[in-house]
């Protein structure tokens, strides 16, 4: 009887002990992307350009990983033909990403690395990072997923 007790109790603390991986903030990157399609955006009048643009609304989910380290996987998109601590991250290969396909602001983030890559990094290269995200819900001249003080880590 007692065995089978401790049996319960370990398999009871062993089930909760993987619940709480899997809620965890140790995001995996195809599990962030996912995360960021949960965002939904609402057309609003922003009165310094005269224009309306879309402004997203952050899943509580994605409001709980701001200011947390997070690790994104994706497409490299380059903004500029020279080694530069500025990149782009994509879910979508550049003919399917926001720029150039169907896709929505959701599937791409911007990524301010410390220092610039050490490699020479190709289009469409599958590169993962890791930054401290931020939520840009208001400037329209940012993009609306940021990794901040970003290192490529593979």
């Amino acid at each position: 009887m007692m065995l089978l007790k401790r049996i319960s109790i370990l398999g009871f603390t062993l089930g909760i002990i993987g619940l709480s991986g899997s809620l965890g903030f140790s995001q995996t990157p195809t599990r962030l992307w996912e995360i960021f399609s949960k965002t939904r955006f609402q057309e609003r009048f922003n009165k310094t350009h005269g224009l309306y643009f879309y402004y997203p609304q952050f899943s509580p989910e994605l409001l709980a990983l701001q200011g947390k380290s997070v690790e994104l996987q994706g497409f490299f998109i380059p903004l500029d033909t020279s080694p530069s601590k500025t990149l782009i991250l994509s879910k979508y290969p550049m003919a399917e990403c926001f720029f150039c396909g169907g896709a929505g602001p959701e599937t791409i983030a911007v990524a301010y690395l410390k220092n610039p890559p050490s490699r020479r990094l190709k289009l469409d290269q599958i590169i993962k990072v890791r930054g401290i995200l931020q939520l840009n819900a208001d400037d329209v001249e940012e993009m609306t997923f940021i990794l901040q003080n970003a290192e490529i880590i593979s």
